[in-house]
């Protein structure tokens, strides 16, 4: 995780655009006591986004739970994640 001012990260905007994208790095623009901007790569964007949709419903989370304890046992199975 990288954390800069707002004027660094205009000075240097080039270079901290190439971490988040390249490097998968995570981007704090603090903007005084408390507050600030966090910038991620599209990728990683839309990797929480499906993840949230995931979990959006009890019966995918019961899914996903059972899964999990299955590949942990050994036991495992395909199924798939219902709406």
């Amino acid at each position: 995780m990288l954390s800069t001012t707002l004027s660094d990260f205009r000075k240097e905007t080039k270079q901290y655009l190439d971490k988040v994208t390249n490097e998968r790095e995570t981007l704090i623009i603090n903007r005084g006591k408390d507050t600030g901007v966090v910038i991620i790569s599209l990728e990683e964007y839309n990797s929480l986004k499906a993840t949230l949709h995931e979990m959006s419903s009890k019966k995918n989370m019961e899914v996903l739970d059972e899964s999990i304890k299955q590949f942990k046992e050994g036991k495992m199975r395909e199924r798939k994640l219902i709406e």
